[in-house]
């Protein structure tokens, strides 16, 4: 069944780190189902709602490059009140020059996906005043109105590719025989090992604190440039 959402997104560098890798950061092959998820949430994102990627289409050919970036070796310390009225001997902020270290990463550079995905509606209680609406009637309203943001090029945030720094280029594709096709050197099969699929919250459902995460992975298998992203059970 065709997902009646296709975006292509791009940029000049994407880092999407392995959680193995401590230290230096090392990107996976590909984008990560839950990097695509966070693009479509930049573009638009409702509490009712959850985007599920149904596959990714990888365009351009798989390209690494190595940077090394200054970095800061803490974070910013939390104000609690003690420091904030002045009673506190600890510095609010961070000396960059004396935390300042060099980290080197392994990037992609020239990326270029589709995303292929639906919508799936969590609560359709809050719709249409209170009152129960049909899930396909609510799921049609919302792709309705992610179509028209993307149109336009407007999303809340600026979509990145893994950091802040590498920003995305979008554009919806309204015909899918009007895509782009993966190069000629994606042609065949290729397994690229496990890969993050996204991470599951447990939250208190009263306090909305997080108790716990999950990471859930799942094996990555690509073929002529197409990856197949399985469902995961919490997010239907």
């Amino acid at each position: 069944m065709p997902s009646p959402i296709i975006l292509e997104v791009s940029g000049d560098y994407a880092l999407f780190s392995r959680p193995e890798m401590k230290v230096e950061r090392v990107s996976y092959d590909v984008i990560t189902p839950s990097a695509a998820r966070g693009i479509l949430e930049a573009i638009y994102w409702k509490p009712q709602i959850r985007w599920i990627i149904d596959r990714i289409t990888v365009i351009n050919p798989i390209r690494f490059t190595n940077i090394r970036r200054n970095e800061i070796s803490k974070k910013a310390p939390n104000p609690r009140a003690i420091l904030v009225s002045g009673g506190g001997s600890d510095s609010l902020g961070i000396y960059v020059d004396q935390e300042r270290q060099q980290r080197a990463s392994l990037l992609l550079r020239d990326v270029r996906y589709l995303i292929h995905a639906s919508v799936h509606i969590l609560d359709t209680r809050l719709e249409r005043g209170g009152e129960k609406v049909p899930a396909n009637e609510a799921a049609g309203k919302h792709l309705e109105m992610f179509k028209r943001r993307a149109r336009k090029g407007q999303a809340f945030h600026q979509p990145y590719f893994g950091c802040r720094e590498f920003p995305v280029s979008f554009q919806f594709h309204d015909d899918p025989n009007d895509i782009p096709t993966p190069h000629e050197s994606l042609d065949g099969e290729k397994d690229l090992g496990f890969m993050l699929h996204d991470i599951e919250f447990d939250q208190n459902p009263k306090t909305k604190a997080v108790k716990s995460t999950t990471p859930h992975f799942f094996r990555a298998h690509m073929s002529d440039g197409v990856i197949q992203v399985p469902t995961l059970p919490f997010e239907i």
